[in-house]
């Protein structure tokens, strides 16, 4: 496979380091980038400095050479900018949300068809969690029997001073469980091996920023398969005292056993990230997974040579969006009640 050129467009979020990171460990080479905010082009320079900044869009567009854009712009602004890339020929991998609403998600579903681009979103919390990776390769082999039950737990520091003004705006984030919440819907779907779910309740709040009401800091999701039924809850409410961004979980409930995964930190235990804690008929164990092999970025580029949807199929990455979008909108409707 030739060499994979890609560039950065909009590096609104610091999830951008981690999908340039992500690629260049893959193999792929860093074009360049285009971003018009001079502090956040300064800041990302410093750590790709053989990077030439690019002074607009179109170039990138027009680039042959470039097959690849990544984006974490601002979040309302990503749908249209991964349609112009598919529409000249690119292929788009995005931080999440990859949209903020159901028009968005429905063109986006449309030039995707027409074009024959892959438009991939990078869930971090599953794709570059060793954990999370573990408990999928555990689950695949039948080590807790069927899934039947999910719980996703998404817990993050707010950090406010050192948001931005979209970051407060409903209508450039999206909403907490469009956002957030993305995540856990993919790994649902991911685990469970289901093609499509229902989101039987959803719900948001504000309950610590009152002069930030835009801005949803807690919110709730339970849904089902018909087979399988999944709690999720996410929120910006991690403690200052907490010694990472938040304390993420995840619980699979099988029909022989059950995993727990500590992505980030075990409270009070052991060090680090990246815990595992498997019960299953021969009795308990832990993993520490944080040597697991991270597969995503090798299986990206393979499907961008190959047309192939080993990292993630394509109608995942969307119905993961489109149930998060569900539950925002139900939330909502229901006037947050959280």
């Amino acid at each position: 496979m030739d060499e994979l050129r890609f560039a950065a467009v909009g590096l609104n979020h610091n999830h951008i380091y981690g999908q340039v990171n992500c690629l260049l460990r893959a193999g792929a080479r860093l074009a360049g980038y285009h971003e018009e905010d001079n502090a956040l082009a300064a800041e990302f320079s410093g750590a790709y400095g053989d990077a030439p900044r690019i002074a607009t869009l179109e170039e990138i567009l027009e680039d042959e050479s470039i097959g690849l854009i990544v984006t974490a712009a601002v979040s309302t602004q990503r749908a249209e900018l991964a349609i112009r890339a598919m529409q000249n020929g690119k292929d788009v991998l995005t931080d999440k949300p990859g949209m903020t609403s159901f028009d968005q998600l429905a063109k986006l579903r449309r030039v995707q068809a027409e074009t024959g681009r892959i438009f991939s979103i990078l869930y971090s919390e599953h794709f570059e969690s060793p954990a999370t990776v573990k408990a999928g390769e555990l689950v695949a082999e039948g080590a807790i029997g069927d899934v039947v039950h999910v719980v996703g737990l998404g817990p993050h520091r707010l950090r406010r001073e050192s948001r931005p003004d979209w970051f407060f705006r409903r209508a450039d984030y999206g909403g907490i469980l469009t956002d957030i919440a993305s995540h856990q819907c993919e790994q649902f779907l991911f685990f469970t091996g289901a093609s499509d779910a229902t989101v039987l309740s959803a719900s948001v709040g504000n309950r610590s920023v009152p002069d930030a009401p835009e801005l949803q800091d807690t919110g709730s999701i339970h849904l089902t398969t018909g087979q399988a039924t999944g709690m999720i809850h996410v929120n910006w409410l991690t403690p200052d005292g907490m010694p990472t961004w938040g304390d993420g979980r995840l619980f699979i409930v099988g029909t022989s056993g059950t995993i727990e995964v500590r992505k980030t930190v075990d409270l009070a235990g052991r060090q680090g990230g990246n815990h595992l804690l498997i019960a299953d008929r021969k009795g308990v164990e832990h993993i520490d997974c944080s040597g697991v092999d991270l597969p995503f970025g090798r299986l990206f580029l393979a499907d961008l040579r190959d047309r192939t949807e080993t990292a993630m199929q394509q109608e995942r990455c969307f119905k993961a969006m489109e149930l998060a979008l569900q539950a925002q909108a139900i939330a909502e409707l229901n006037g947050g009640r959280n």
